[in-house]
């Protein structure tokens, strides 16, 4: 039954915090999260398995991201993505930190993780928003590879040798599809958009123990299967503007722009046919629709709902990550 009580309003959800043997300090001192120890990840809006959002806000508050999709549907995310996922919610949002390096890794692609998990692939999108000198990702091989010279490579504890290291600015963005080898560097903050999944194949993890003081597990073989060793074009080039959205780049998964305001901005979303989400990036404002007002800091996500035609921010200094599926 349609749940009429409460109409739709600008949501925002508790950050589930994780804490990692990689992780640092900055989600609690730059964004403000009420974070203890060392985190890793503030996952701000999940639909995954035993990490469901719960509403931070409004008449709704404390009810899941499952139990709004449940009884809002379309008008939540919209007709074609209900039509396409269900109850299930599709992205996953998150802010990471990296203390130290991340464990050299790869995803499956749909079809393999629907296979081995019955889960989605995990094609992702990075925002560098804080990097510390040096900071760098992987990305790739540094020379033409195939599955032998890999296998060897690893199998010779050389596997550094022959990955790709980026060094990285404030502002870069990356989107790694399923295949890519990958690595967050030590020193970098980000922000990542990503298909709901948590399939990870760890390849290497610079022989580090975890929280536990435990090796975490290698998926050697799991991951063989998911390399694309083909090389990969994972940086995108987007030049900002302000005052109106900026496109940086669009997935088969979802579209992403930038907004940078320096003055109040309404925005139209009528062509959106998705829900809309908006990480902020830098400064506040006060998101406004016709019966409901939220600010929304730096370090603070909300989901607009499909159903809602336009909003309004009201600022003289933002910028956000606006993410849709077109």
């Amino acid at each position: 039954m349609m749940i009429t009580v409460s109409p739709l309003y600008p949501l925002k959800f508790h950050p589930i915090l994780k804490p990692k043997v990689w992780g640092g300090k900055k989600l609690a001192k730059l964004f403000k999260k009420n974070a203890v120890g060392n985190i890793g990840e503030s996952w701000e809006i999940s639909g995954v398995n035993e990490n469901v959002s719960e509403i931070l806000n409004g008449p709704l508050k404390e009810k899941s991201l499952n139990w709004l999709l449940e009884n809002y549907k379309e008008k939540l995310v919209g007709e074609k993505v209900y039509k396409d996922f269900g109850n299930q919610f599709p992205l996953l949002f998150k802010f990471i930190d990296a203390r130290e390096d991340l464990s050299v890794q790869v995803h499956p692609d749909d079809i393999l993780a629907k296979k081995r998990h019955n889960s989605f692939g995990k094609t992702e999108m990075w925002y560098i928003l804080d990097v510390e000198k040096n900071g760098k990702l992987i990305l790739g091989f540094n020379e033409r590879m195939d599955q032998k010279k890999y296998l060897k490579a690893l199998s010779e504890n050389k596997i550094t040798k022959v990955l790709n290291s980026e060094t990285v600015q404030n502002g870069y963005v990356f989107i790694i599809k399923p295949g890519t080898v990958h690595a967050i560097g030590a020193g970098i903050l980000l922000a990542e958009i990503q298909q709901t999944s948590d399939v990870t194949y760890r390849i290497y993890d610079w022989d580090r123990p975890d929280t536990n003081g435990q090796m975490r597990e290698l998926h050697t073989d799991l991951a063989l299967e998911a390399i694309d060793f083909t090389p990969a074009k994972t940086k995108l080039e987007y030049s900002e503007e302000i005052n109106k959205p900026t496109h940086i780049g669009t997935t088969d998964f979802f579209s992403v722009n930038k907004l940078v305001l320096s003055e109040s901005f309404v925005r139209d979303l009528n062509e959106i046919p998705s829900f809309t989400v908006y990480m902020c990036l830098e400064g506040a404002a006060i998101i406004e629709t016709d019966d409901f007002s939220e600010e929304i800091k730096k370090g603070e996500t909300i989901l607009i709902p499909a159903q809602l035609p336009e909003i309004k921010f009201t600022t003289n200094s933002a910028s956000f990550l606006e993410v849709y599926i077109p």
